[in-house]
């Protein structure tokens, strides 16, 4: 592309001042919006040819402009066509084939770019790269249609085409498609040695920016599905830094900032958490990507949950539904909070009944297990908790070892086997130690407590579980203080007054100056209900104002 057009000739000004230069220059050094205003100025005063044209379209996704994106490499599809370079035609209608597809939404008109790409080929009966370029989108819908031996054959053929024509670009896509495809086929570790290797060659920056940003997030969403916290944590910092070099960059960026969401999440940083979903949030809505945007709204939800907004959960679960993501399991895990337990069982039960990949499967058997459990169908967990350890013995992930033993944990205090469950649960707790997710240790200490008081051991259990009380409280996991603290013998010790696990969440809330309406919204009650909880709580610590019981909200160690 750098070396087709050089049009000093035509009427432009050679110079410093002259936009198309400084759009190219820019371009090389990917400053993505200097590129994209400097070549839009070059297009008003002079027509850009068509491989400038690839500039600017590719500078306008960069940069979140997906319509002028889209219409800028119609244009360029033309000229090419125009000019007689029929393989180059046929690639600008492979990206706005691919983007439609896995960007923009839109099927019906993918099909259609992809369609007259393969017939340029076809009628030019022309041998070249952009043949193995083709093969990708179908080689992905057979991914996502859930025919992963199909996928890794057509994305073999396209590797081995890239690799024929040195094509850095093309390889790493058949890498990644392979890699993936062979996780769905069960063999995990072979498919992210193929992602290991991919990498390598994104971080050596052997690979353009707009397939490096695809690989980027494909491989990290990978580590993420495969609970693979160590790969996650090592590829999101490399995209993090990647993305710092390229301030401009919107789609990517996003989606880092959803991945360092997660990630924060699970480690317990929960307000620095939700800032970067929020930033995710407002990059991703600049592009027209609805399903991206539909991860940081989901991430959103869950945070809300996690911390008694139930409320606001509910209204991000439903956006992240309508951007095109499934928003389970945290929107059964949302009712079972709720106490709408029959509700929580239907929904987790249709969701893993649809589920057909033992990725997917693992995501949503724990919050299975929990709900069953919680809804008395031991019979049910059981089963469920034993596919779990099987899949988490076949992946070797960590963190996956730590949800399998958390759940058989659960499922055998269940079936009064509290010895058993209690050397399970250790076992859990100390890898999420290891892994630094102190929520999920919390939990898990939590029922350590019950285990131990199963077993007669009154002090460890009321020891286990005001430390699980107290880490859920430094998280700000109110609901499960709430929860925790139903289950103590010291449920109204002197530091909560007397008051009952509801009247400590609304002191909490309302210590965090939120009106009673604001109230009434995170915890789903009304308004004269959170009234008279108001009431009872003045009464009870014998105060006379919200001020008031702020400042004994914080003295006694609730906020």
């Amino acid at each position: 592309m750098e070396q087709q057009e050089r049009r000093t000739g035509e009427g432009r000004r050679v110079g410093t001042a002259d936009p198309f230069e400084q759009g190219r220059a820019s371009f090389a050094r990917r400053a993505w919006r200097d590129a994209y205003t400097h070549l839009v100025a070059a297009d008003r005063d002079e027509p850009l040819g068509p491989g400038d044209l690839e500039r600017l379209a590719m500078a306008a996704y960069l940069i979140g402009r997906d319509q002028e994106s889209a219409d800028v490499w119609t244009r360029a599809h033309h000229e090419f066509a125009e000019r007689g370079d029929t393989a180059r035609a046929a690639r600008c209608a492979f990206w706005l084939g691919f983007f439609a597809l896995i960007t923009w939404g839109e099927p019906a008109r993918s099909s259609g770019w992809l369609a007259r790409g393969q017939r340029l080929l076809d009628d030019g009966q022309l041998d070249c790269v952009e043949r193995g370029y083709l093969l990708v989108p179908s080689a992905l819908q057979a991914l996502w249609r859930g025919d992963p031996q199909t996928a890794r054959s057509v994305f073999e053929q396209a590797w081995s085409i890239g690799k024929r024509f040195r094509e850095l670009d093309l390889v790493a896509f058949g890498q990644l498609g392979q890699g993936q495809a062979l996780m769905l086929l069960g063999d995990v570790p072979g498919g992210m040695s193929l992602l290991d290797e991919v990498m390598v060659s994104i971080t050596a920056d052997e690979v353009s920016t707009l397939p490096a940003g695809i690989v980027y997030c494909a491989v990290i969403e990978a580590c993420q599905h495969t609970f693979d916290v160590r790969r996650a944590r090592e590829w999101t910092s490399a995209l993090t830094h990647w993305c710092a070099a390229q301030p401009d960059l919107v789609p990517y960026r996003g989606s880092c900032l959803v991945h360092r969401s997660e990630i924060m999440l699970l480690r317990g940083a929960w307000p620095d958490a939700m800032d970067e979903a929020q930033r995710a949030r407002e990059l991703l809505s600049q592009t027209t990507g609805r399903t991206w945007v539909g991860d940081a709204i989901y991430q959103q939800a869950e945070l809300h949950r996690l911390r008694g907004e139930f409320g606001r959960g509910e209204a991000a679960y439903r956006e992240a539904s309508h951007a095109g993501l499934e928003p389970q399991p945290g929107l059964a895990l949302l009712r079972l909070a709720q106490g709408q337990v029959d509700t929580a069982a239907a929904t987790i039960r249709r969701a893993l009944d649809e589920a057909r990949d033992h990725l997917r499967r693992s995501r949503l058997l724990p919050a299975y297990v929990e709900i069953t459990l919680a809804a008395g169908d031991v019979q049910a967990a059981r089963p469920a908790s034993d596919e779990l350890a099987e899949i988490a013995t076949s992946l070797d992930a960590p963190l996956l070892r730590a949800v399998a033993a958390h759940a058989t944990g659960a499922v055998l205090l269940a079936e009064g086997e509290a010895r058993a469950a209690l050397q399970g649960l250790r076992q859990a707790w100390a890898a999420w130690q290891e892994l630094q997710a102190p929520y999920e240790a919390a939990r898990v200490r939590a029922l350590i407590g019950l285990a131990c008081r199963a077993l007669g051991d009154e002090d460890t259990a009321e020891m286990e579980l005001d430390a699980a009380r107290w880490a859920f409280q430094q998280l700000g996991a109110m609901p499960d203080v709430a929860r925790v603290e139903a289950l103590s013998r010291n449920a109204t010790s002197s530091s909560t007054g007397g008051l009952t696990a509801r009247e400590v969440e609304v002191l909490r809330l309302l210590a965090a100056g939120k009106t009673n309406r604001a109230i009434a919204a995170d915890l789903v009650l009304s308004e004269k209900t959170v009234a008279r909880h108001v009431s009872n709580i003045f009464a009870k610590l014998d105060l006379s104002s919200r001020a008031a019981a702020t400042a004994y909200a914080y003295e006694h160690g609730l906020v």
